[in-house]
């Protein structure tokens, strides 16, 4: 989980990586699921928060909220 210091100091290059990074991550956490061989299924959770998270950053971004 980002810690909210880390996502205030985040750029919109690092925001568009990681949440790149993070789909994938779901998709085989989502993959291992349904094959029940997921050892932590709250993981699951973590990072779907974390893609809110930065899609509300890079919607920030785009809005001229942050700069």
């Amino acid at each position: 989980m980002l810690k909210k210091n880390i996502l205030k100091e985040m750029k919109k290059d690092e925001a568009i990586i990681k949440l790149s990074d993070n789909e994938e991550a779901l998709m085989n956490l989502r993959f291992q699921h349904s094959l029940q061989q997921l050892d932590n299924p709250i993981r699951l959770k973590m990072i779907k928060k974390e893609i809110a998270q930065l899609k509300t950053i890079i919607n920030e971004f785009n809005n001229g909220i942050r700069e």
